[in-house]
């Protein structure tokens, strides 16, 4: 089984460019280290001395930490498929060393292991 490299990299590039685009809603890059995300408070109208604002706020942030966490791991997951095709070991399981099966990458480029090994990392 040979893996069509061309084709998984713009998937991946494709889905690098959208996780910036949704991360950039909910958070910043960091200043001091750029590969990693920050997560914005939303702005609120309103006094702050308003409990109930302050929660909303708190709330909010709380929704976006959330949301950066899962959105920033996934593109962690999509580079680290882009760096593996630098280093030619893109599509090989990580624990058996064997072909990742081809339905798999197209599901999830990004996969680390084969279907056998799918609950291992």
């Amino acid at each position: 089984m040979t893996t069509n490299i061309e084709h998984f990299k713009a998937k991946l590039e494709e889905e690098q460019a959208r996780l910036e685009q949704e991360l950039s809603r909910v958070a910043r890059k960091n200043p001091t280290n750029p590969s990693e995300w920050i997560p914005m408070p939303n702005e609120h109208e309103g006094s702050q001395a308003d409990e109930n604002v302050v929660a909303d706020a708190i709330e909010e942030y709380e929704d976006n930490a959330a949301i950066a966490s899962a959105l920033e791991k996934r593109l962690n997951d999509v580079r680290s498929g882009l760096d593996k095709m630098k280093h030619n070991v893109f599509g090989i399981c990580q624990i058996c060393k064997k072909e990742i099966e081809q339905d798999r990458l197209e599901a999830n480029p990004a996969a680390r292991t084969c279907k056998e090994h799918i609950n291992s990392l």
